[in-house]
């Protein structure tokens, strides 16, 4: 079923919504009648394009052009411009599968679009995000920002984290990776992890849930300090990485990035 401000999936007794005027945010997932996300209009999960997480002052370079982004979370630019987007449903969504696009426009400094797909089973979301561009090349970031409820069942217990990182990338007092590596340390986190094979985190809700967020991107951020929800965020590059670790998004070379969430019962 859709309308102009939602549109819900459905397989089982799964079901997903997504607001494509909210930032083509998904509002709701349900399973078996219990909701996983954290509700509000800035929460649930949100795409994070053209770039992910902070970037340092809101500057970043393209060859010899600096260009400054608004400090929406000061003293920098945080999680991209696509979360306050409206987006636009495209032909052909069926009960199970959806396609959004919006075209980039002020404050990102570069026109282009941006793609995003969703295809829900029963025991699975697999989540798709598309950058192209039809001009300039500039470098890009894609990425989710899903918030994830720490106890969504009644009488039940938190969520746990499980994941084995290959390093974390060392935070400064601005929150930014400082550019050196570290052994993982332990939570609370808001830190970024690196995972050579790829983004394996289990989120695991004791006797009720299991749910693995996958991708092949080795970037996560990992973020718990809130006591309502924990938030595990595969993304394409590091904060601050359209300094660090840019990635061009050229005619020729679309930036794709996809994640899976997939899940199983327990008890």
């Amino acid at each position: 079923m859709s309308s102009e401000e939602h549109v819900r999936l459905s397989a089982g007794d799964v079901e997903l919504t997504v607001a494509p005027l909210n930032g083509c945010r998904i509002s709701s997932l349900r399973i078996a009648g219990t909701e996983l996300l954290r509700q509000g209009e800035r929460y649930g999960c949100f795409p994070m394009v053209p770039f992910c997480g902070r970037t340092r002052d809101g500057r970043f370079r393209n060859g010899a052009t600096v260009h400054q982004l608004p400090l929406n979370s000061p003293p920098h630019a945080i999680h991209g411009t696509g979360r306050d987007s409206v987006w636009r449903l495209a032909p052909g969504v069926t009960p199970t599968t959806a396609a959004f696009t919006y075209d980039l426009a002020e404050p990102w400094p570069y026109t282009g679009r941006v793609t995003q797909i969703f295809e829900l089973a029963e025991d699975s979301l697999t989540l798709r995000l598309g950058v192209e561009t039809y001009d300039d090349s500039f470098p890009a970031q894609a990425g989710w920002h899903p918030w994830f409820l720490r106890n969504p069942f009644p009488d039940g217990k938190d969520a746990q984290l499980t994941f084995t990182p290959d390093w974390q990338e060392e935070r400064g007092d601005d929150h930014l990776p400082t550019g050196r590596r570290i052994g993982p340390a332990p939570g609370p986190w808001d830190d970024c992890f690196g995972m050579t094979d790829g983004v394996d985190v289990t989120i695991t809700w004791p006797e009720r849930l299991e749910l693995k967020v996958t991708s092949r991107s080795p970037w996560v951020v990992v973020y718990d300090e809130q006591p309502e929800a924990v938030c595990v965020e595969p993304q394409s590059g590091p904060p601050n990485g359209l300094n660090t670790d840019p990635r061009l998004v050229t005619p020729v070379d679309p930036l794709e990035m996809s994640a899976t969430w997939a899940w199983r019962r327990l008890g």
